[in-house]
């Protein structure tokens, strides 16, 4: 039986690599080096688009309701706890996409980012560790399978078709460049 974690402890591993990306940039910033400003706005653009829109969701409106009907508390629990982090991560993202405006690195991006690394890099621990093996116990194969199913079906609706691609492609090119 494959479960449903298994499809997102796979997305974690394209937003980790966008997260060494964008730690690469923000030291690149730090020496005092230029960084591509269109290169920083897809990288943001990948986070809110992959890891927030997609990823999340698949988290928001299918994995955490299935995980709470199966018997898992959604109050001081972990997943109250991964809700509370993805808002702090939609904030990060909108921090760093203000402060990339008008064409002009503002300083504050550097702080947004390296908050949303930290952030991001202990609640992917956090989910595959502790709440994704929690899932796996409580939810039985049937509604995993319907989960993947969900999955798919999310993703084709809410990010278009081929927008998958597009996004790992460019993570390819900027993992290239930095």
């Amino acid at each position: 039986m494959k479960y449903a974690s298994e499809d997102l402890i796979h997305e974690h591993k394209g937003i980790l690599e966008g997260i060494d990306i964008l730690e690469s940039m923000i030291e690149e910033i730090n020496k005092g080096k230029s960084v591509d400003h269109s290169d920083l706005e897809e990288i943001v653009k990948f986070f809110r688009l992959f890891a927030d829109k997609c990823h999340h969701g698949k988290e928001e409106k299918s994995l955490f309701p299935e995980m709470i009907k199966s018997g898992i508390s959604s109050e001081n629990s972990p997943i109250e706890q991964m809700f509370k982090e993805h808002e702090l991560g939609r904030e990060y993202i909108s921090s760093m996409t203000s402060a990339l405006g008008n064409k002009k690195l503002n300083p504050d991006f550097v702080q947004a980012g390296k908050d949303y690394i930290e952030l991001i890099r202990s609640h992917i621990l956090k989910e595959d560790t502790i709440l994704f093996p929690m899932g796996d116990k409580q939810i039985p194969g049937d509604k995993q399978s319907e989960l993947l199913e969900n999955f798919e079906k999310f993703e084709q609706e809410v990010m278009g078709e081929g927008i998958h691609e597009e996004l790992h492609s460019l993570l390819g090119k900027l993992k290239n460049k930095y």
